[in-house]
This record gives structure tokens, C-alpha cells and sequence, in this order.
């Protein structure tokens, strides 16, 4: 089993040995060809040696493979893609990016469209809303998005992977509002 792991990851990084860029490409051709998918990817970098950001743009007949079931394959190739990087350099932070003929960016797209309509809820209705459980990359979205919003606060509720999200007004003179009229999960 080691050698298994041994071509999937490769040994330990040796001086002057391939870049986080050379070993995120190859490890994507590895994938694409030993799972005999039909898929090209453009690659790009930016950032510096000790803090890189590496996005893979992929498209091809195998497409849509990628994107069922929200993205599920998408997601494990990037984690997978990330741990090669980890695992040959280990000293080096680098973030690894997908994306599938733009689903990414229509998936994010559709939680902002969410949050504007709970956020609009809650300032209407004066008390808090909350937000179906959603994976941490999407929660990090709808914070992220309604923190640019004076008027109302958000917060994760709940345990484990997947938290609901709670969007409350803001009580006026800048105290939080987080009143004992929560509603029930509206989404």
C-alpha cells in the first residue's frame, strides 16, 4: 500500500526539486489521465514563494462530472490537490482553487442572491432569520457578504461541520440584536 501512496504523493520534497505550481499540475495531469477523464485545465499563480494561491480552471466533456451533486468531486480534487502540496512542502502555505466553467462563481453568486433576501427579511420583520446548514466555504460567502452591511449582523448556530446561519438587525445606537423572537428555520 505504501507504494500506492508513494505515486499519489511522492517522497518528501529534496532541495531545488519542484515548485507548489510544478507539483499542483502534475498531480491534475496524474488524476485526469489515470481516471481516464475528459478534461483540460488552465492553471494560475500569484501571491510569493511563502504565501501562494494556485486556480485551476477546468473544462472538457467530463465537465459536468464535477459539478453534480454541488460540486462534490470539484471539492475532494481540490482537498486532494492541496494534501500533495502539504505533503511535498510542508513549510510552504499555499491555497488551491477550483472551478468548472464558472460554477463557482454562480454558486456564490446564488448564496448573495439568498443572503440579500434573508437580510431584507430580518430588517423587515425586525428580528432574527435563519439560514439552511451550509458547508463552511459557503457560510464564509454570506458572512462575508453581509458584513459589508451596517444594518444587520451574522453568526454560525450549531455544531459539527455543517451551521445554520443567523442574520439579525442591528438595534439602533450600534447594540446587537439578538432577541428571544428567533423564528424557525426559514430556508
Amino acid at each position: 500500500m505504501a507504494g500506492f501512496f508513494s505515486k499519489l504523493f511522492g517522497g518528501k520534497k529534496k532541495a531545488g526539486e519542484a515548485t507548489a505550481l510544478e507539483l499542483a499540475e502534475n498531480a491534475m495531469a496524474g488524476i485526469i489521465e489515470k481516471g481516464n477523464f475528459d478534461l483540460k485545465f488552465t492553471l494560475s499563480s500569484q501571491g510569493e514563494k511563502d504565501k501562494e494561491e494556485i486556480t485551476f480552471n477546468l473544462d472538457g466533456a467530463d465537465a459536468e462530472l464535477l459539478t453534480e451533486k454541488e460540486g462534490a468531486l470539484l471539492d475532494s480534487i481540490q482537498m486532494f490537490i492541496k494534501r500533495v502540496i502539504q505533503h511535498q512542502l510542508p513549510e510552504s502555505r499555499v491555497d488551491v482553487h477550483f472551478d468548472c466553467n464558472g460554477y463557482r462563481e454562480e454558486a456564490n453568486k446564488s448564496l448573495v442572491e439568498l443572503a440579500e433576501k434573508l437580510r431584507d427579511r430580518a430588517l423587515e420583520q425586525g428580528r432574527s432569520v435563519y439560514l439552511r446548514a451550509l458547508h463552511p466555504k459557503d457560510r464564509k460567502v454570506v458572512h462575508q457578504y453581509l458584513a459589508s452591511d451596517e444594518r444587520v449582523r451574522s453568526r454560525s448556530v450549531g455544531d459539527g461541520l455543517f451551521k445554520k446561519i443567523k442574520i439579525y438587525p442591528v438595534k439602533p445606537g450600534g447594540a446587537k440584536n439578538e432577541g428571544h423572537a428567533d423564528t424557525a428555520d426559514n430556508m
